[in-house]
């Protein structure tokens, strides 16, 4: 496991960093949501201009250009993140979280070198090629393989659902070992795009996060050479898998803190100024209960996620702590935006409204890196082991 990180933006300056991405945020993405729903993108000005920011590589270290942003600080951006449509941060997520992390933590100066800088510069997108058709949040079922060759490898099978796949510059691809002595063990492997052998499918039609590009990825006997080996060694993949996979999980409960939190802005607001009857609907005492239940979910959500953020930050609990904080913000997600679309009335049931998108966009959250019942199986394991071994 890689070592606890150490600050290295202080508080102050990350204050305006912070304040900044909020402004961006609320000011210019904001008000560009349905023009991001509709057209199903994210229109290229707003990409240059988080990649001006910095957003491409704030949770890579400066040593390669990125802002060097830890768990604690990305847990702050994520709020603000999942304020507005969720495809926005899902443009250089994975640069900065379960890609970017392999790397980090898990790869050779050369491949740190070669690969690290152009992402943080948002020059190179890169892709986690981990979940297949049969192997989701448990990756023990995987079955696309790479054989040793001799002079590097040969990778065969199939990914599914994968982030920014068709505009990815880079697969960090996870695949079972054959023909080594490292026979069945869990590798993770760079294959860049246009790779012979690797072709995207086309863009998946989802329920929600439009904009936010998933696609399948098929992988016909792609040959690499051996520096394209995660740290050069074999047994590195499943380690590497479930570790950046943990981080992640803090980082999608603050996301999911942010979209609880727009949807408890929007009920207000609109309990505010809707009126039934000549009395603004925030008058009456069932709505105030939902506005009510909404704030302490949310209240309750953004705090797990920062104890979550600190535990995974000095090392202390790398395991249950991340699970829970997913478990428990993504399905209290779900709920403020269902209240929310409650609050609204017939009004939150059409398409123009935000909390109609905000319903949609939460229902994913449960799903990626890890479903609910992953993080519960997570967490009663991780308990039980935990007390076999105070028992021993």
């Amino acid at each position: 496991m890689p070592a606890p990180a150490e600050e290295t933006v202080s508080p102050e300056d990350f204050d305006q960093i912070r304040a900044q991405v909020r402004e961006f945020v609320r000011t210019e993405v904001v008000p560009r949501e349905r023009e991001i729903a509709d057209g199903d993108a994210i229109p290229d000005d707003l990409r240059r201009k988080a990649a001006a920011m910095g957003l491409f590589g704030y949770a890579l270290p400066q040593e390669y250009g990125g802002l060097g942003l830890v768990i604690t600080q990305d847990v702050e951006l994520a709020f603000e993140f999942g304020y507005t449509a969720l495809a926005f941060r899902s443009l250089f997520g994975t640069n900065n979280g379960i890609a970017g992390q392999v790397l980090v933590g898990y790869g050779t100066e050369e491949q740190k070198k070669r690969w690290l800088e152009p992402m943080a510069a948002g020059e190179c997108l890169a892709s986690f090629a981990l979940t297949e058709p049969e192997a989701g949040s448990d990756p023990s079922g995987m079955r696309t393989t790479a054989t040793w060759t001799g002079d590097g490898w040969s990778i065969s099978g199939q990914k599914r659902f994968i982030t920014n796949a068709p505009l990815a510059d880079l697969f960090v691809t996870f695949a079972r070992v054959k023909g080594t002595d490292a026979e069945g063990r869990i590798a993770v492997f760079l294959v860049p795009a246009g790779t012979e052998g690797l072709t995207v499918g086309p863009k998946d039609r989802k329920m929600g996060q439009e904009g936010a590009t998933t696609a399948d990825v098929s992988f016909d006997q792609v040959r690499i050479g051996t520096d394209a080996l995660v740290s050069g060694e074999a047994e590195t993949g499943y380690r590497a898998a479930m570790t950046v996979l943990a981080r992640g999980r803090v980082h999608i409960s603050a996301l999911a803190a942010g979209l609880a939190e727009r949807a408890l802005d929007e009920s207000v607001a609109y309990s505010a100024q809707n009126r039934q009857g000549g009395v603004p609907t925030g008058e009456r005492q069932l709505v105030q209960a939902m506005l009510a239940e909404q704030q302490s979910l949310v209240l309750a959500a953004k705090a797990l996620a920062r104890e979550a953020a600190l535990h995974y930050l000095d090392g202390t609990d790398r395991r249950i702590a991340p699970s829970a904080a997913k478990l428990f913000c993504t399905e209290a997600a779900g709920r403020v935006a269902d209240l929310a679309v409650q609050t609204h009335g017939g009004s939150g049931y059409m398409r123009e409204v935000a909390v109609e998108r905000i319903y949609r966009d939460a229902r994913l959250l449960r799903l990626y890196e890890g479903t609910s019942e992953i993080q519960k199986l997570i967490i009663g394991r991780e308990l039980l082991r935990a007390r076999r071994a105070a028992a021993s």
